[in-house]
């Protein structure tokens, strides 16, 4: 992934002045050790400051976290911490910050050795919530060195895409598909996520495409492609106009994205894109999300913007997929029922045309768009990558704003399924627990369009984390709820 920010997550640690010194000196170190024996040693840096007691302290270890070009902050209460310096420090550091405490060692050394970071935890979330500044809390945030160290390590992820948001813009070609009103929501909340938003007319993207006829770099694009495609090399007639269409998409990139760090597209495919461009741009929208820049399908906004929050947390390709139809009942008694512990309503297909990474897919093919080919000829609808999406743990999910620019989030688990599809495009069986439900009374409730991003492997804590931190009402965080848990809308009766 080469659009993401590297974290480096800058450890201070602090201290009460009635409180012995040693003992957030000695437990910083013992975290330091912890976490380089199990992780990464270049996420973290140790502040050298000594140990903040103090606002003077405060203000020097600020300026030496900043100097080491630390992004990202743990404040590491050793022992009970001073309440104002601590939050002052999380106050005036520009980037994402977390909290978490000592635990007590033995109860050998219940004396002298009582550090009361259990309590001191209650007066740092307080004054953070004085001062209106948020920080990322630990479901349980009191350990040992071993336990904070993971604590630390959960929220590189986390800091990661609270980075990249607030240096990212997301660019878009043309206004969203005649009954795509979907995926329209106002921009109002990308700016107050730190997002910018560059909007484009297809008619501009359309004019950048002809000026990169003859592009001398078109033919190692093909050759690269090729390689990609191996025996699904079935089109390729289409891989010149395609590899012209890529290059035109990264040195758009490259012009545009000024003062910002990463970038994310949110492009236009369909209905005037086939027959003036003369293929259909699934594939290279594949092949750029495969390297970190997501491209999202039918000017989805906030369906790019998801997808760039699952990259950064996953560190890995994403797609955005159709929650698209469900699953006939003969398949689920053939290939699913006694055979994985889902009903027939937990299950569904995740499609799209041909846009998730060759990477993600079982088997990969370079097709047709058999939807569009049905009004238009076929060779202007190349350039679907289609397959079966690789079996294992996915979390589907999706930030939105509402129509009245509200901002709200979903979350759910789940995997695909190791079921043949026997269907087209880029497409998979998938399967969440409680889906039925999920898909009554939070995705058609609350009106969320048909899209929804999609990270492979399960990510629900980290992105749960991230749409807190970024302030979604955590009434509008929604999951797949266990039947214990009824969703209000739901009937009782039934």
């Amino acid at each position: 992934m080469n659009n993401i920010p590297k974290i480096k997550l800058g450890i201070v640690a602090v201290s009460r002045d009635c409180f012995p010194e040693s003992l957030s000196v000695n437990r910083r170190k013992a975290l330091v050790d912890a976490y380089k024996a199990k992780y990464d040693a270049s996420d973290i840096y140790e502040c050298p400051i000594c140990i903040v007691e103090s606002e003077i302290h405060m203000v020097q270890a600020l300026e030496d976290i900043k100097k080491a070009g630390c992004n990202a902050l743990c404040v590491y209460l050793g022992n009970f911490g001073p309440e104002i310096s601590e939050t002052l420090l999380a106050k005036h550091f520009e980037g994402p910050k977390m909290f978490c405490a000592a635990a007590e060692e033995t109860q050998n050394d219940l004396c002298g050795g009582r550090g009361d970071a259990y309590c001191g935890m209650l007066n740092a979330s307080y004054n953070l919530k004085l001062r209106n500044v948020g920080a990322y809390i630990p479901e349980y945030p009191v350990g040992d060195a071993e336990d904070c160290a993971k604590m630390m390590n959960d929220f590189i992820p986390i800091a990661r895409a609270l980075v990249g948001l607030s240096k990212l813009k997301i660019i878009t070609f043309g206004p969203r598909p005649l009954n795509f009103l979907a995926c329209n929501a106002p921009i109002k909340q990308l700016y107050n996520l730190g997002v910018e938003i560059e909007e484009n007319s297809e008619l501009d993207l359309f004019e950048s495409f002809n000026k990169h006829e003859g592009d001398a770099r078109i033919p190692d694009v093909v050759k690269d492609m090729e390689a990609e495609l191996g025996a699904g090399n079935k089109k390729p007639e289409v891989l010149a106009k395609l590899a012209q269409y890529e290059l035109t998409l990264l040195d758009w990139v490259e012009a545009h994205k000024g003062y910002r760090e990463y970038v994310a597209i949110a492009g236009k495919c369909w209905p005037a894109f086939q027959t003036q461009f003369g293929f259909v741009p699934c594939y290279v929208n594949s092949r750029l999300t495969g390297r970190g820049i997501p491209v999202s399908c039918e000017v989805d906004i906030y369906g790019c913007l998801s997808e760039y929050i699952g990259t950064c947390v996953s560190d890995d390709i994403v797609t955005l997929l159709d929650i698209n139809n469900s699953v006939p009942k003969d398949m689920y008694k053939e290939s699913i029922q006694g055979k994985f512990d889902y009903t027939l309503e937990d299950t569904f297909m995740g499609f799209h045309c041909g846009n998730t990474c060759s990477k993600k897919l079982s088997f990969h093919e370079m097709k047709y768009q058999m939807i569009m080919a049905r009004a238009l000829p076929i060779e202007v609808t190349n350039g679907t990558l289609e397959g079966d999406i690789v079996p294992g743990d996915i979390t589907f999910y999706r930030l939105q704003s509402t129509a009245d620019a509200k901002i709200r989030a979903y979350v759910a688990e789940g995997e695909v399924l190791p079921v043949a599809t026997k269907s087209f495009g880029g497409i998979g069986v998938f399967a969440i627990k409680e889906m039925g439900r999920f898909y009554r009374h939070v995705l058609i409730e609350k009106n969320y369009p048909h899209h929804g991003a999609v990270t492979f492997g399960h990510h629900g804590k980290a992105l749960f984390e991230v749409f807190k931190y970024l302030g979604v009402p955590i009434e509008d965080i929604n999951y797949n709820q266990p039947k214990s848990l009824p969703y209000p809308t739901e009937n009782p009766f039934k």
